[in-house]
């Protein structure tokens, strides 16, 4: 469920702040139970794609059946955990980390993967709250993001409550 005290982490705000559009390709990196992932699979289309990666088949057994539910057969499930190269390089138009960068034990690793697989132009999107218990606030996601390569392109909320969306430049 959206948290009631911030707009920000709403899955309808978060999308909102993407420029999704159809025949794009998003990753949801830690996707749960899809509460991201499904609304971003309905913007894109058929035409487009939504991977939804999280490490726990549980999670990945609820967004698969919340998608089944929708009939929504644009949306791939990996079963990985981020930082362990398994993406493809310039796949992704969009990246979303929702309240899961704390939890990634190797944030460098991970943000350089995910560089690699952005397209050149494309952008992550990293949403955190200050009630989720692995929170990151916003030097520190600053910090990461720039020294994996990216520029920041917007901020949308404030010091507890953020996203902070950053473009791989191109080329």
């Amino acid at each position: 469920m959206d948290n009631p005290f911030s707009t920000i982490n709403r899955a309808a705000t978060i999308i909102e702040h993407l420029d999704l559009k159809p025949g794009m390709c998003v990753l949801d990196v830690g996707c749960g139970p899809g509460r991201v992932s499904i609304p971003a699979a309905h913007k894109v289309g058929k035409q487009g794609n939504v991977v939804a990666m999280d490490i726990q088949e549980g999670m990945l057994h609820r967004c698969r059946e919340k998608a089944q539910a929708e009939n929504i057969t644009n949306i791939t499930f990996l079963q990985a955990g981020i930082g362990e190269n398994k993406l493809e390089s310039d796949t992704f138009d969009r990246v979303l980390l929702v309240t899961v960068l704390g939890e990634i034990p190797n944030q460098a690793a991970a943000l350089d993967e995910i560089f690699k697989t952005l397209k050149p132009g494309g952008i992550l999107s990293i949403t955190e709250i200050i009630f989720d218990p692995h929170f990151q606030g916003q030097r520190k996601v600053r910090t990461l993001a720039h020294a994996a390569g990216f520029e920041e392109s917007n901020l949308f909320g404030n010091r507890i409550a953020f996203t902070l969306n950053f473009t791989r430049p191109k080329k």
